[in-house]
């Protein structure tokens, strides 16, 4: 319980289970990063399972992209903790929801910063670089213009892409094999093809994906993964996914 839970030197890496939707908290210390916050307010679960209740700061949010099964979330989470740092990729949504959660992270003050490839957020010794897309482009569809994150702590490196298409994907170079992919779109066959597993060959895969009906995971996916002997976890079987790492 959060409320026996006292910061240590490691890298805690969630995916919480938020239903068809994705939302990933990162815990270093007495320090916290959210990357999205899935379709609605099941994120607060993991946030108070995982930061202890008298800690109601946030030191970054990340919204990779304005799609209500990444953002909506984020309205209680910003009601509920100081946010220290909001990055986004500078695309807006026509959706009133999306128009809430702008009203409320100007209304609180909360600095709002557009990221693109080659920004960076540091917490302690954990290293964010947005490694996609290289410029943002209204005209295109909102998975292609999706925050690609490299996550360092040390040795330990991880991928997480939002809804990315795997045509952008796979021109990411990262060290292999990488220690973690967080698949991407839900494990959907646009977001991850052999190509892309290829050329991070993780040591583990995770998808968070809820009941759906768009096929989610794809079964291909599922398979190339099997094939290629890699750990895959779900956050619609397995619940919160948690990987720990010291860094080495």
């Amino acid at each position: 319980m959060a409320i026996f839970s006292f910061p240590d030197e490691k890298l805690h890496l969630i995916a919480c289970d938020v239903g068809q939707g994705e939302a990933t908290l990162i815990v270093y210390g007495s320090s916290q990063i959210l990357i999205d916050g899935g379709p609605n307010r099941k994120v607060l679960d993991c946030l108070g399972k995982y930061i202890p209740f008298w800690d109601r700061k946030i030191e970054g949010v990340i919204l990779t992209h304005p799609d209500s099964d990444h953002y909506a979330g984020l309205i209680e989470v910003v009601k509920r903790y100081k946010i220290d740092n909001y990055l986004v990729n500078g695309i807006a949504s026509g959706n009133q929801s999306y128009q809430v959660l702008e009203n409320e992270v100007g209304g609180r003050g909360i600095p709002k910063l557009v990221a693109k490839k080659g920004t960076s957020l540091r917490v302690g010794k954990i290293h964010l670089d947005i490694v996609a897309p290289q410029e943002v482009r209204p005209e295109a569809d909102s998975n292609n213009n999706s925050l690609v994150i490299d996550l360092k702590y040390g040795n330990f490196e991880a991928i997480l892409p939002g809804d990315c298409p795997k045509e952008i994907l796979n021109t990411i170079l990262v060290n292999v094999p990488l220690n973690y992919l967080k698949v991407s779109h839900h494990g959907s066959k646009t977001g991850t093809d052999l190509l892309t597993v290829e050329a991070f060959m993780p040591k583990l895969a995770v998808i968070s994906v809820g009941k759906n009906n768009y096929g989610h995971p794809n079964e291909e996916v599922l398979k190339i993964l099997e094939e290629k002997n890699i750990k895959t976890l779900r956050t619609d079987e397995a619940g919160d996914i948690e990987v720990t790492s010291d860094g080495n």
